[in-house]
C-alpha cells in the first residue's frame, strides 16, 4: 500500500514542501514516483520519516541526521538508539524543570516576604544545566574556530549592560536583514553586503573567518536548531536568506 505525499503530510504534520526537501537532499526517498510526478510512500518510508522527526525533536540538523541514519541500517536497532537519546533528554529536562520550579518558589516566597535577597544560593540556579556541553557540541559540529575563537570569552566577560546592548544590536541587525529579504533584495546586493560588513567585523573581534569558515558558519546557523529559531522568530525563511547572503559575501569580499 502506498500513500501520497499529501496523505503523508497530513499524517505526520510535516508539510509537502518539507517532504520534497528531504527527498532533494537524499534523506527520504519516496517508494516511487508516478507518471504525473507525484511522490508515493510505503511503510518503510514512514518509519524512516518517524526517525527523522525524532532526531529533529532532539535538535539535530539534517546533515547530522543523515550521518546517524547512515550508521543504522536495522530500523529496530536505530529506534532503540533514538529511544535512549529521548530518555536521556527527558531525564535532563526533568532536572532543569525541577530547578526552574524551585527558583519560582524562591522568588514567590521572597516577593511575599518583601525580602531584598531573592535567591539564597545563586550557584543552584544552574543545577542540571551543563554549559560545557554546548561548547563541546559546537566544537564537534562546527569546528574549533567557532567554538574556541573567543566568542564565549567575549560573552563571559561582558557586563549585564553590555550583554543587553549586544543582544539589541544582534536583533536589530536580523530585523534589517529581514526587511531586505521581504523586499526581495538579492543576497549579493550592496545593501546586504553593507549589513554583513558589520556582522563580519563583529566576528573579527576575536576571529577572522576565511571564505570557507564564514560560509560554513552561515550554513551552521541555518542547520542548528537554536540559531534557526532565533532567525525564524524574526521572519520565516530568514535563516536561509542569511546563509545564502553570507556565502555570497564570502565569495565576493573574502576571496
Amino acid at each position: 500500500m502506498g500513500w501520497s505525499i499529501a496523505q503523508v503530510a497530513r499524517m505526520s504534520g510535516v508539510t509537502s514542501r518539507t517532504l520534497r526537501h528531504y527527498h532533494e537532499v537524499g534523506l527520504l526517498e519516496p517508494a516511487w514516483i508516478g507518471e504525473n510526478g507525484y511522490r508515493f510512500y510505503e511503510e518503510d518510508q514512514l518509519l524512516r520519516l518517524q526517525r527523522i522527526l525524532v532526531l529533529r525533536e532532539l535538535g539535530m540538523g539534517l546533515s547530522e541526521i543523515a550521518g546517524i541514519m547512515g550508521r543504522h541500517t536495522d530500523p529496530i536497532e536505530a529506534l532503540r538508539d533514538h529511544r535512549e537519546r529521548l530518555l536521556a533528554r527527558r531525564d535532563h529536562l526533568a532536572t532543569v524543570i525541577a530547578r526552574v520550579e524551585h527558583t519560582i518558589s524562591e522568588l514567590q516566597e521572597s516577593k511575599e516576604k518583601g525580602s531584598m535577597r531573592k535567591i539564597e544560593r545563586p550557584e543552584n540556579l544552574f543545577s542540571g544545566i551543563d554549559g560545557a556541553r554546548y561548547a563541546e557540541e559546537a566544537t564537534e559540529r562546527y569546528g574549533e574556530h567557532w567554538a574556541n575563537a573567543g566568542q564565549r570569552d567575549l560573552v563571559e566577560s561582558a557586563s549585564p549592560e553590555e550583554m543587553e546592548r549586544m543582544q539589541r544590536e544582534a536583533t536589530a541587525a536580523m530585523i534589517r536583514m529581514a526587511e531586505l529579504m521581504v523586499a526581495g533584495t538579492p543576497v549579493d546586493d550592496p545593501a546586504v553586503f553593507a549589513e554583513l560588513d558589520g556582522h563580519y567585523a563583529a566576528l573579527s573581534r576575536s576571529w577572522t573567518p576565511s571564505v570557507e569558515e564564514y560560509t560554513r558558519f552561515g550554513e551552521m546557523q541555518a542547520e542548528d536548531e537554536w540559531f534557526r529559531q532565533a532567525y525564524e522568530q524574526i521572519a520565516a525563511g530568514l535563516a536561509e536568506y542569511q546563509r545564502d547572503a553570507m556565502a555570497a559575501y564570502a565569495r565576493a569580499r573574502l576571496s
